[in-house]
């Protein structure tokens, strides 16, 4: 499934769940979909980079956001695990 399908599937989802999708939250997802961090620190680092604004909480909580709504989980990284065939 193509990255953009996976997000455009977690956005929709965050939004049924009630959050508003901010530029931060765009950011976080964009970050967790590339599988390259294995820690919310290092989601954290990568975020900060490109955005200097983001706090350690902001990252937090939208990890905890994604793994109550199922849409990630933690086994070795966090990684997307949603089923966006069915979605798509």
């Amino acid at each position: 499934m193509a990255e953009d399908a996976k997000k455009a599937f977690i956005m929709e989802e965050l939004r049924k769940h009630g959050c508003r999708i901010t530029s931060q939250r765009q950011l976080l997802i964009d970050i967790i979909l590339q599988d390259v961090c294995g820690s919310c620190k290092e989601i954290y680092y990568q975020a900060s980079r490109q955005d200097p604004t983001i706090g350690m909480a902001t990252v937090y909580r939208m990890v905890k956001k994604l793994e109550d709504a199922g849409l990630i989980q933690r086994k070795n990284q966090y990684r997307s695990d949603c089923d966006c065939a069915e979605a798509v």
